[in-house]
């Protein structure tokens, strides 16, 4: 990993380099479904969108919700954090973490919630790795 990373905040303006990643995460909606869903985000004022960058390549990103819960406090709930594919198992994912957390730090949050897909046991490893622990499922119910 000799290339220079950085993390930066993420605008509706970035959405044309945000989306292949997020097609790779989420291959069953289509690049129009995304962008709606991600200018839907961005007009929500508790969204953040945290963007990884080698050089000057979008590596990296993440979707971040700033939340009050009774059971954490002030948190930064991150989803769809996506590494390129091809950037795979060179440590980005650590830095994109800990810039992650750095940044939820300066904005008090007292600390940092994820989901992660049941099957993506790859992610488990790395989250467990990474300080994370199990406390507790997540569900989900559909409303037709």
């Amino acid at each position: 990993m000799s290339k220079k990373l950085s993390m930066t905040l993420l605008s509706a303006s970035d959405s044309e380099v945000i989306i292949p990643l997020i097609s790779q995460l989420n291959p069953s909606l289509s690049e129009k479904e995304i962008s709606s869903m991600q200018q839907r985000m961005f007009e929500m004022e508790n969204y953040r969108c945290f963007g990884l960058y080698s050089d000057e390549k979008l590596v990296g990103v993440s979707s971040g919700w700033i939340t009050l819960r009774f059971y954490s406090g002030l948190q930064l709930e991150v989803d769809n954090i996506i590494i390129d594919q091809t950037y795979h198992s060179n440590g980005f994912g650590k830095v994109l973490f800990k810039e992650i957390e750095s940044w939820a730090k300066e904005n008090k949050c007292e600390s940092v919630e994820l989901n992660t897909y049941v099957e993506n046991r790859k992610s488990h490893k790395f989250y467990h790795m990474n300080g994370y622990s199990i406390f507790g499922y997540h569900f989900l119910k559909r409303l037709d």
